[in-house]
């Protein structure tokens, strides 16, 4: 780990290879670094060059951006290839609530990374201006990485954590109370499942088995925290900022009737209506003050996934500063969609309302370069894998939903069963 006070010197060197089939065996089998939807993606390799570790009040989203604005200002970069990925690259993984969480933040440099968009593939190599030796890369791809074969196959299964099914609808009966009594309008409350994975297990077959299955999610694996989130908190490409709100959920009918049938009731719901509106009014008065031409769409649509139906919105504007997407990662989060409204009044009944420490899940997950850009979304459908054990790793799978008026909390129990299944059939 770096102290941040000292930051390196860093020299890195990007150029087009040979393309590359399968990122992930180039990544790391029990510590993956990866970033991907459909055939386009970005994995690390190797140890990392820079590794932030930050916790409490000092891991909040504008600190790293400082820390990162920095390190990238000193940086000297040679990009041929200057696709979505190259250059400077660094993997985050964020804190829900970093002044009351021990799970920390972090945000990673690796050695290499390689990456795919559009057909082309390339690797960027990253090493400290001041190092006086340069790690060779064994051949392969035209002098790269070997790839490394999928390890044995393994599961785990998972078992109520510190929030069960009944412990879960009665946090969600409070909400509801506090609700009526105008305490807040929205908040959102998760429940945790627990259990272990083997020592020494290739976590690269988890993101693999999440990759095929939600295609089109982002699936991410950062610092042991790994998911495929259908919600992209901020985008940030050559001046244009992006970001897709999810809220309001139902899950997929048995046959194509009652799947219409179901996405239909989604659209006419007026509490998961209400409870978007909530979502998308939040991230446009928060981008506002960065952004012009700053627009969203009239009315969501119906956000298809395997499981699941969710109201969607897209928000897009130009951005009118300096702000990197990190920066805003950091005036975005949390969001209305992972957190309430009020935001605080929000935050303060979910540190009251759940018994765990939410870590990092529903914080921001994804990546940033030297110019500033990236692609970041929020830690949902995931799992936090940790190192402590002996023969096992403990793991920890999240989800929630958004409790407006009008909710019932068995609704809201099963709503959370549904988001739970991406991950819990994975690790099965």
């Amino acid at each position: 780990m770096i102290d941040p006070s000292r930051l390196p010197r860093l020299v890195v060197t990007t150029e087009e290879i040979d393309p590359v089939d399968d990122l992930l065996l180039l990544t790391e089998p029990d510590a993956p670094l990866a970033w991907m939807r459909r055939d386009h993606g970005i994995v690390g390799a190797s140890a990392p060059v820079v590794e932030l570790q930050l916790q409490g009040s000092g891991a909040s989203p504008a600190r790293f951006a400082d820390l990162w604005r920095r390190l990238a200002a000193t940086a000297i970069i040679r990009d041929d290839v200057r696709l979505p990925g190259t250059g400077l690259v660094g993997f985050g993984a964020l804190a829900f609530d970093p002044q009351h969480s021990s799970a920390g933040s972090a945000l990673i440099v690796p050695s290499y990374v390689f990456g795919r968009h559009d057909g082309r593939s390339w690797v960027t190599r990253i090493s400290r201006a001041d190092a006086t030796t340069t790690t060779p890369v064994p051949a392969a791809n035209g002098g790269l990485t070997t790839p490394t074969p999928y390890g044995p196959l393994w599961s785990a299964t998972l078992g109520p954590g510190r929030q069960g099914p009944a412990g879960y609808q009665a946090s969600v009966a409070q909400g509801i109370a506090a609700i009526a009594a105008g305490d807040y309008d929205k908040v959102v409350l998760a429940r945790d499942v627990a259990g272990t994975i083997p020592r020494g297990a290739d976590l690269r077959r988890l993101v693999r088995a999440l990759a095929h299955d939600y295609p089109d999610t982002w699936t991410f694996a950062v610092d042991g925290l790994v998911g495929a989130s259908p919600e992209t908190l901020i985008t940030v490409r050559e001046g244009r900022a992006t970001a897709r709100v999810l809220a309001g959920t139902t899950p997929r009918g048995a046959d194509a009737t009652e799947d219409a049938a179901a996405s239909a009731a989604l659209m006419q719901s007026e509490k998961d209506l209400s409870e978007h509106r909530f979502a998308v009014q939040s991230v446009l008065d928060t981008l506002a003050p960065h952004t012009r031409d700053l627009h969203a769409d009239d009315s969501p649509f119906a956000l298809e996934l395997p499981n699941l139906w969710h109201l969607a919105t897209d928000v897009a504007g130009t951005i009118r500063d300096d702000a990197s997407a990190l920066d805003l990662v950091a005036v975005l989060h949390p969001t209305a969609a992972v957190a309430g409204t009020p935001t605080d009044a929000a935050i303060r009944a979910i540190r009251d309302l759940e018994p765990f420490d939410r870590g990092r899940y529903a914080g921001p997950v994804g990546w940033v370069d030297g110019n500033g850009d990236g692609e970041w979304a929020i830690a949902l459908r995931c799992a936090q894998i940790g190192s402590e054990g002996g023969e096992t790793r403990p793991v920890t799978a999240y989800a929630g939903a958004g409790i407006v008026a009008g909710s019932v909390p068995e609704t809201e129990l099963l709503e959370t069963r549904v988001k739970l299944r991406p991950v819990i059939d994975a690790l099965a």
